[in-house]
């Protein structure tokens, strides 16, 4: 083993060791949840007798956007096949829908979020390597000045910041290469590389969580959450073991702009660090911070400081039900700015194959500024409570595809400050809408079992 790598087993180690010693401890209080050492132990082994360049065999189910961990037990929607050696998948999800956001500040429009993904990995050298695509129509299906989202804030059009309305994505939302090695028996090197990406930093991007994959819509705490996950510029590097993970990232902070085909180069000026934690199949939690250097178009002196943290779990019912959940805390520390904080849970329940019931309540303070009040506002900090409760009923489903229809409405709780400029304290909205999207895969793939 060269030096620099074991110099960072041994970090890594010493970090990570304390975690094994809680798994070994719950192991011995007889928590059937926590899998036992020898149990590992023989996975690693029958990895090795196999010849597989993942000897951690963690499941291709923990792996969602970026680098980012989910629960292993949450469901992949996607198809695959194999390939010369080739594991290929590819996933979307395409809304098309009537949007209506009342109030004086409030629009409606027909929109359609979309985007597509494929991945493409292969055992080399003494790992796995993976390539990763990810595209959006919204620049067509959306347009530049996005879709009506009462309370929604970030990015700018036209030298202005776009307020009440929730910007489209990039053509190009990711495209990356991850190289995952052995070190040992019980610890991996991770390295991600992306002209366009997502650093570690923030919870996996709200449109790869299962909680959110029925509701096609936004977080109004986009912006204080998980924002980055178009960054043009990534480069990370993490280690891990079975159940942990820690990571840092040097990527480029600045915001896309609002010409959505190009890619929007910069020097890397920003920073992030993750700890990821899967402590059962069912459950996963991480936390990071990170520093963008001037992250708005409009505002280039302000620089901000973003810790978050977040909870996911995801549970299999039956008939072919499930059940995910996030929780997400995050909170931005402004060079100009006030500092503001956001909270938000979200579930995406199925029942059975046919019937899906989704929601999510968020809390954010945004700022005048944010809002784009009057230049007398701009430090002042306004809470909003949001609250969203949403149906889908899958008409059509096959093995491999799935068709629905689904509503959601939205109402929102604001201060009378804000009445002047939306008409009311308690602004609302609806979508009708459908949805389609691959069915969940019966067998996922297993790199261990397929080198």
């Amino acid at each position: 083993m060269k030096p620099g790598i074991r110099l960072l087993t041994l970090q890594a180690s010493l970090l990570l060791g304390s975690f094994g010693l809680i798994e070994a401890q719950g192991h011995e209080h007889g928590d059937p949840t926590v899998e036992s050492a020898q149990q590992v132990s023989e996975d690693v082994h029958a990895a090795h007798q196999h010849g597989s360049p993942n000897p951690l065999v963690i499941p291709e189910s923990r792996n969602a956007s970026g680098t980012a961990w989910q629960p292993d037990s949450t469901p992949i929607h996607g198809l695959h096949h194999w390939w010369g050696g080739w594991t290929i998948m590819g996933h979307w999800n395409f809304f098309a829908g009537y949007d209506d956001q009342g109030s004086d500040r409030g629009d409606s429009d027909w929109t359609g979020p979309n985007w597509v993904m494929a991945m493409e990995s292969h055992p080399a050298g003494w790992g796995v390597l993976m390539f990763r695509e990810m595209l959006s129509l919204d620049p067509l299906t959306i347009g530049k000045e996005g879709y009506p989202l009462l309370l929604q804030t970030g990015e700018a059009l036209d030298g202005e910041p776009l307020h009440d309305r929730q910007h489209p994505h990039d053509l190009f939302m990711e495209l990356a290469a991850l190289y995952t090695v052995p070190v040992s028996d019980s610890l991996a090197l991770q390295l991600y590389a992306a002209p366009s990406g997502e650093p570690a930093l923030g919870p996996v991007a709200f449109p790869h969580r299962l909680s959110a994959m029925s509701d096609p819509l936004a977080p109004l705490a986009h912006h204080w959450q998980d924002s980055t996950h178009i960054s043009f510029g990534v480069l990370t590097a993490g280690l891990m073991t079975r159940r942990i993970k820690v990571e840092g990232s040097w990527f480029n902070g600045r915001e896309p702009d609002e010409d959505r085909y190009d890619f929007d180069f910069r020097r890397l000026d920003s920073y992030s660090g993750r700890i990821s934690f899967n402590p059962t199949q069912n459950w996963s939690f991480q936390a990071s911070y990170g520093y963008l250097d001037s992250p708005e178009e409009l505002a280039p002196d302000n620089s901000v400081h973003r810790l978050t943290a977040s909870a996911s779990a995801n549970f299999p019912l039956r008939d072919s039900g499930n059940l995910a959940v996030t929780g997400v805390f995050g909170r931005n520390h402004a060079s100009e700015e006030p500092d503001t904080s956001s909270w938000l849970l979200e579930a995406n329940c199925g029942l059975g194959s046919r019937h899906v019931v989704f929601g999510r309540f968020e809390h954010v303070e945004k700022t005048g500024h944010d809002l784009d009040l009057t230049p007398a506002l701009e430090e002042e900090i306004f809470p909003v409570d949001s609250f969203v409760a949403g149906y889908l009923f899958n008409v059509w489903r096959t093995a491999d595809f799935t068709l629905g229809v689904g509503a959601r409405a939205d109402i929102n709780l604001i201060e009378d400050d804000l009445e002047p400029f939306y008409g009311t304290t308690r602004p609302a909205g609806y979508m009708i809408f459908l949805q389609f999207q691959p069915a969940p895969m019966r067998h996922p793939p297993d790199h261990s079992a397929h080198p």
